[in-house]
């Protein structure tokens, strides 16, 4: 079994920031992608940001500039900063994972998601 467990959303001002932090435990070989996924009410989830194994990143354009994802491969975390954050930043965030658990191919893994609301 693997668990992802997000942590760190809630109720920011426009201009604000939060950091979300999302934890993977359980049956772990190794983690290729890491990233964070976000749907808005009434609106398809979309991708965030995403990190590979090595550092590569890549960020939505809506994102870019204000938003930077890192991860620490020894304890199995990814976290977001969220800078500068705008009212149509609010969603849903879900943390995603691609990992390889022992005698096991590759899956995908989804957090249960952690809401952000950017409101004044």
């Amino acid at each position: 079994q693997v668990q992802l467990v997000e942590s760190g959303g809630g109720l920011v001002q426009p201009g604000g920031s939060l950091r979300l932090s999302c934890a993977a435990s359980g049956n772990i070989f190794s983690i290729n992608r890491m990233g964070w996924y976000r749907q808005a009410p009434g609106k398809e989830r979309e991708l965030v940001a995403t990190i590979t194994g090595s550092g590569s990143t890549y960020y939505a354009d809506s994102v870019k500039g204000r938003f930077t994802i890192s991860r620490d491969n020894g304890v199995n975390t990814v976290s977001l900063q969220m800078n500068s954050l705008k009212p149509e930043d609010t969603a849903v965030y879900y943390c995603n994972a691609i990992i390889t658990s022992r005698f096991s191919i590759a899956m995908d893994y989804w957090g249960k998601g952690i809401p952000v609301t950017v409101s004044s």
